[in-house]
């Protein structure tokens, strides 16, 4: 069971919760706020590139199969989201003076940005089995090992740095403005980068090298601001002479019994797949269906542009309607982006297009981690324990099997449609399949989205929930 008490710890069954300098309406200093966001701009220096450039660098620089590198991606989220809940229980099982979850984020930075670099320097005398070992291994490394080993403790960050719900609100809003700023840089300068070092050439292996090792370095400098800036005032500790520890088992159950947390990962889930099926294919989209890639930086970054101001705006907008019903509205306003979208290549209707999705992903990614650690905490007062570690650890299994599968569908549906890296005109089939992972994939997830939420009522329970924990109750007691 958990006590949650101000300024010193207090004992109540298996756990207690130290509060250090710190109680659960306590404020976050900027500062703070934002060294928690640029956690997720520097993570989006990976994961924004992987979604938008990977599978392009695949089919485009070194020559593999659209099937087949969508395979590997595949295959590969599967063994990603099991590493997750294996990094979700370490976590829990943490304990250092440093907290649960920053001390992977100082011991990982650099094998992750090294594992990337690797990743995008797929050697020339590598072909077929030698070649898909390399994309399998490297891949694995990045995504598997090291990036969950930083995200998973990135996302149970939130919840240990503050237990107030507006306050969390207002870190998930800093991770997404900071994190579509990641996107838009990588959006921005990937390929202007690849071009620079490839002698004008954004095609060679020498320009996709040197381009990773400049926003490696980049990654490594911005985690080890965010480690000394960022403090966990929520710790478990042990209490001296009995068991607190929560086997993977019960944890796993226990998230299973909280509909909340189900009904956010769905939506994590279809967020995650459509953010990577949409992405993976806009740079397809300008250059194919719309018949210039130099289209791809304004499309996307007018889309990253607006989301930016709207996650501005959306800190008032939580005050006066709750993060649920943002969300929802959010998905509903992006649902409408995806449906013009997809019934034309007009410049300036994309461009459009890309404004009024940035709307709705602003209102949706402002709001969607709040809710999560709000649905974790319900779960510790439903089930009398806590799994802050195992709860973002399966919702991250959740979000990375969707990218992969967005990504991996992409991939298929492209090799459906016949889509051939080797030809500048793409057939009429290979277009229709680019304009369905671009416009028509993300509206029917969007709408999944929308449905989720709807009964996401988690609000009308979460002022007992709190003041329950702490008073080191739980539901029933």
């Amino acid at each position: 069971m958990t006590k949650i008490k101000t300024g010193h710890s207090s004992i109540q069954g298996e756990k207690i919760m130290k509060n250090v300098n710190m109680n659960p309406d306590a404020k976050l200093s900027f500062l703070e706020r934002f060294a928690y966001g640029i956690g997720d701009y520097a993570g989006n220096l990976v994961y924004s590139a992987i979604s938008a450039f990977l599978l392009v660098y695949y089919t485009n620089v070194i020559g593999a199969s659209a099937a087949a590198a969508a395979s590997i991606i595949a295959i590969s989220k599967f063994l990603d989201g099991i590493s997750d809940l294996a990094m979700g229980y370490i976590v829990d099982h943490t304990h250092s003076k440093w907290g649960k979850a920053r001390p992977w984020i100082a011991r990982l930075c650099i094998p992750l940005a090294v594992c990337t670099v690797l990743m995008f320097s797929v050697p020339s005398a590598f072909a077929g089995k030698v070649q898909i070992a390399y994309m399998f291994l490297t891949y694995n490394l990045v995504s598997t090992i090291f990036y969950t080993g930083i995200n998973v403790p990135y996302a149970t960050m939130q919840g240990l740095m503050t237990m107030n719900q507006y306050e969390r609100g207002l870190l998930g809003n800093f991770r997404n403005l900071l994190a579509t700023a990641g996107t838009m840089t990588i959006n921005t300068v990937v390929l202007k980068m690849t071009g620079f070092f490839g002698g004008g050439d954004a095609y060679t292996q020498k320009g996709w090298t040197m381009t990773f090792v400049v926003l490696m370095i980049v990654f490594i400098v911005l985690n080890m601001f965010m480690f000394f800036v960022c403090q966990e005032r929520v710790h478990e500790e042990s209490v001296e002479g009995s068991e607190n520890q929560v086997s993977f088992i019960k944890g796993l159950a226990g998230l299973f019994k909280n509909k909340y947390w189900l009904l956010m990962v769905i939506s994590l889930f279809a967020m995650y797949f459509m953010m990577s099926c949409f992405f993976g294919s806009a740079v397809y989209f300008t250059m194919y269906n719309m018949g210039n890639d130099g289209y791809y930086a304004m499309v996307s970054n007018l889309l990253s542009i607006t989301q930016i101001v709207t996650l501005f705006i959306t800190p008032f907008l939580m005050k006066k309607i709750s993060k649920r019903y943002l969300f929802m509205a959010g998905m509903a306003v992006a649902t409408v982006g995806f449906v013009l979208s997809g019934l034309t290549t007009s410049y300036s209707l994309i461009c459009l297009s890309s404004v009024i999705k940035g709307i709705g992903f602003g209102c949706g990614g402002a709001t969607m981690f709040g809710c999560l650690q709000d649905a974790i905490t319900y779960g510790e007062w439903y089930n009398g324990y806590g799994t802050a570690g195992m709860g973002n650890a399966a919702s991250s299994f959740c979000m990375k099997v969707g990218s992969g599968v967005g990504t991996a569908a992409l991939g298929w549906i492209l090799a459906a449609g016949g889509f051939d890296a080797q030809l500048k005109v793409q057939s009429a089939s290979a277009l229709s399949s680019i304009s369905i992972a671009f416009a028509w994939v993300p509206v029917i997830t969007c709408v999944i989205c929308v449905i989720c939420m709807a009964f996401f009522n988690v609000d009308k329970y979460y002022a007992k929930v709190v003041e329950d924990l702490s008073q080191g109750k739980h539901r029933g007691e």
